[in-house]
């Protein structure tokens, strides 16, 4: 998880995100949900490892996505802004056959 914290949060200022969303979108990637259940699914298939490792260790990957997504959620989500609503656009959209 470390090493993609890493990598993500310089190309977000890369990027020129703002430090708040810089820091939600590095929390919600930084996950290996795929990596770490195919790769526990993958040791179950071939007898590396038995029902109680591989049910060890997906709770360990599941845990290691859901404790940086609710720090996301809770400190770094980002404010939304609404769009202005273009008047002209809309009569425009609603003249055209």
């Amino acid at each position: 998880m470390v090493t993609k914290f890493v990598g993500i949060l310089p190309l977000t200022r890369y990027f020129r995100f703002e430090q708040r969303e810089g820091m939600y979108t590095t929390l919600l990637m930084s996950t290996g949900l795929t990596f770490g259940s195919i790769s526990a699914l993958f040791g179950l298939t071939n007898h590396i490892i038995d029902e109680t490792q591989y049910t060890i260790l997906l709770t360990a990957v599941i845990g290691s996505a859901v404790v940086p997504t609710l720090i996301a959620e809770r400190w770094f989500q980002p404010e939304f802004k609404l769009l202005e609503y273009d008047t002209e656009i809309d009569v425009a959209m609603q003249e055209e056959p």
